[in-house]
């Protein structure tokens, strides 16, 4: 359950902690200027994932390019769900006003904190997900804001998936809003952009 972290308190008790998912080979301080733009006055939570693969860090293991150890996925999930209960307690936030910001592979661990908890998440910045795992009955997400950043041209992830998310997860009750890079698989400034006029309209 352990993982390596940043935390920062934020200067406004109303905004949602903010949880923040680093890509393939990233680390906890990542995505520290993504929440910059989207709520400046949020507590920050940046998290390690705690799989090696070829020495970069990640939140679970795969078994080749876009193929997933569900096991390993699963037991990450549950994981990262127990931290999260830990670190509220650790730095007294609200644990159920929590927003997960994930690129890449931490998009990916973000959805599968949706898929699989209905209460994990207050709502989720998925950039560049992927559908987790395929065949699962999700929870309840009723009225729970998720926003998807994709590009067209993703060798990645490809639109279907991002389309596939979407459905899944509008199915569940998710109000989810699907955002259209023309790019590929990288972080666009302008995809962080709507994302944070999306996080303002939803929590703020």
């Amino acid at each position: 359950m352990e993982h390596t972290h940043i935390y920062r308190q934020g200067t406004s008790p109303e905004a949602p902690t903010l949880l923040l998912l680093h890509g393939t080979g990233g680390n906890e301080e990542d995505l520290l200027p993504l929440a910059e733009m989207i709520s400046p006055a949020s507590n920050v939570l940046g998290v390690r994932g705690n799989v090696l693969e070829n020495g970069m860090p990640r939140f679970f293991r795969r078994l080749a390019e876009g193929v997933f150890d569900v096991e390993d996925l699963v037991k990450r999930t549950q994981d990262l769900n127990e931290f999260l209960n830990w670190a509220a307690a650790e730095y007294s936030f609200d644990r159920s006003r929590i927003v997960a910001v994930g690129y890449s592979n931490g998009a990916n661990i973000a959805a599968s904190l949706l898929f699989h908890e209905g209460d994990a998440l207050q709502g989720a910045i998925l950039h560049h997900p992927m559908v987790p795992l395929r065949d699962k009955a999700l929870p309840d997400l009723t009225g729970v804001p998720v926003f998807i950043a994709a590009g067209r041209h993703d060798p990645m992830c490809t639109p279907q998936e991002s389309e596939d998310l979407n459905e899944l997860l509008s199915a569940a009750g998710a109000d989810v809003k699907l955002h259209w890079e023309n790019g590929g698989h990288q972080l666009s400034r302008a995809e962080v952009g709507m994302a944070a006029a999306w996080f303002k309209e939803k929590f703020l």
